[in-house]
Order: structure tokens, then sequence, then C-alpha cells
């Protein structure tokens, strides 16, 4: 097996954990929904309370499934750059470069599940009106998020990283001014 087969097997191995990691299962996630009578004006502290801890905790989600993207990001993005400069030098074969181009969209279609997941919890702050307050910090991180995509569309794969560094820096904003 050749050093470009091998990056490439690895490069595969962290696409499959990076997309099993990646955030569509937040997607999935949406606020509690309750059947029962609206409490009285004594318990809307509670509700408010409930509201701003959930919205808190998918914060959270988001920056944990952010951090761990980015950290196998960087793998992947070593090993593309390295089938890259065997490209140049004419020395990957065609199934590795075609390989390669697999991988690249799949982190691309990774990017573009991180600003759905980030589009939708704009939209969920925006539209509860206990997590309203907190949008201000946290509009824009979806906008962070699809630069990242732009970015990997243009085969800049570290700069989408780094962007998405930016991304988590603001929900980590966010998070402290929750607490």
């Amino acid at each position: 097996m050749s050093k470009e087969e091998q990056i490439l097997k690895r490069i595969t191995i962290v696409l499959l954990a990076a997309i099993l990691f990646s955030p569509t299962s937040l997607l999935a996630q949406t606020r509690k929904r309750s059947t029962t009578k609206p409490r009285s004006s004594a318990g809307s502290g509670s509700l408010s309370a409930e509201a701003r801890t959930a919205g808190a905790t998918r914060v959270a989600d988001q920056i944990k499934v952010l951090t761990r993207f980015i950290y196998l990001l960087g793998g992947v993005v070593k090993g593309l750059e390295a089938v890259d400069e065997a490209a140049r030098r004419h020395e990957a074969s065609p199934a590795v470069l075609q390989q390669a181009e697999q991988n690249k969209t799949t982190v691309r279609t990774s990017i573009q599940n991180v600003r759905d997941g980030l589009d939708k919890l704009e939209y969920d702050f925006r539209m509860t009106p206990e997590l309203q307050p907190y949008y201000i910090k946290l509009a824009g991180v979806a906008q962070g998020a699809a630069t990242a995509e732009q970015q990997a569309a243009s085969n800049q794969f570290d700069l989408a990283g780094r962007s998405l560094l930016g991304v988590v820096n603001r929900l980590t904003d966010v998070l402290l001014a929750m607490r």
C-alpha cells in the first residue's frame, strides 16, 4: 500500500468519524413542548429559568460538536494537503485523487450541516421570548459558519477551520452571558 493510499485511508476514517459527530443529530432537537396549562405569574420566573437552561444546554452542545469537528478537521486537512502536494508532483494515482475529492465533498457537506444547526439555533433563540435577550450575542454565528462553508468550497479548509473557531468563541460568549 503506497503512502498516499495510507493517508487516504486515514482521511476516510477521520471523515467517517466527523460525519458521526456532525451536528445533524442536534438538528432534530427542539425545545420541549408542554401540554400542561400555563403557570401563574408567580411561576413565570421558573419557566424563564427553564427556557434559559435549555437554551444554554443547546449552546453548550453546539460548542462540543464544533470543537470535536474542528479537531477532526485538522487531521483531515493535513491529509488532504499531503494528497494535493503529491498531485502537484504527479505522484498520486487517479484513484487517490478521486477519493480525495470525495473526502473534500464530505468535509464541505459536514460544514454545511454545522451551518444548518447554527441557523436553527439562531432561529430558536430569536423566536423564544425567554431567549431573545441572548439572541443579540448569538446573531451572526450561522454567518460565520457560512463563511467557513464558502472557504471550504474554495478548497481553503484550514481557513474554514479558523472561521469555525471564531464561531466557537462567539458561542462561548453567549454561554457566559446566559449564566
